[in-house]
């Protein structure tokens, strides 16, 4: 029997489109979503509230559904990581920025791992130190797009999904040419999924969201068997 993620959500309206991690589409195996109420885009990346209790009653109920692990939709839940696996008692994977140290390890000399965030404004050391994200990596950011930062940051109900694959193609190709040592793209938030082949395609790079990681954690709960 496959293992169940459980996934933690923001309070949020804007669209989840396929691929998007609050999609239950996106996956294939099962996930089991559980929203968390006062968690919204604005006030967990813009004002950094404290949501650390609702997180938890969240992921608490979660593991009464019999859950194997837990993930969530915001990269910037990376400062919850240490309380929420000591609060759940199951795995915990909060934040895409946990895989840039990884993907460090994985790149040629002299070249690093980069990040994509929907607001490098809001994306202050504190997140970076919590997914343990060396100080130095160089970060890009949609903010100042045409769609997607402003659509899913105030929580839109309708989001023009060609002009937010623009958004990420037109950041991402900016963040690279602007570093000669970027050798990968770390994407910081779940909603820039869908866009991640795109993204790829355009810089030449390989490209880290929260997709794979999801997928690596659940593969490793429940680890295939092989028979000879």
């Amino acid at each position: 029997m496959r293992p169940i993620i459980g996934i933690l959500m923001l309070d949020s309206q804007f669209p989840r489109i396929y691929g998007d991690v609050g999609n239950p589409t996106t996956w294939g195996f099962d996930v089991a979503i559980e929203v968390v109420p006062k968690a919204t885009p604005q006030a967990v990346v813009c004002r950094g509230e404290n949501l650390l209790d609702p997180f938890i009653a969240a992921g608490q109920r979660l593991v009464k559904q019999g859950v194997s692990g837990i993930t969530t939709t915001c990269g910037f839940l990376s400062i919850y990581q240490d309380d929420l696996s000591k609060a759940l008692g199951v795995p915990v994977l909060t934040s895409s920025l946990m895989q840039v140290a990884s993907v460090n390890a994985t790149l040629p000399q002299g070249k690093c791992a980069a990040i994509l965030t929907i607001s490098a404004s809001a994306l202050t050391s504190e997140y970076l130190c919590a997914a343990n994200v060396p100080l130095d990596t160089p970060i890009g950011t949609t903010e100042g797009g045409l769609e997607f930062s402003r659509c899913i940051l105030n929580d839109e109900p309708v989001l023009n999904v060609e002009l937010a694959r623009k958004d990420n193609i037109n950041s991402a190709c900016a963040l690279v040419q602007s570093d000669p040592s970027i050798g990968a793209l770390v994407l910081e938030c779940t909603n820039m999924v869908p866009y991640a082949a795109d993204i790829a395609t355009a810089t030449g790079l390989p490209v880290y969201s929260m997709y794979n990681l999801i997928s690596w954690f659940e593969a490793s709960l429940a680890p295939p068997q092989f028979t000879s």
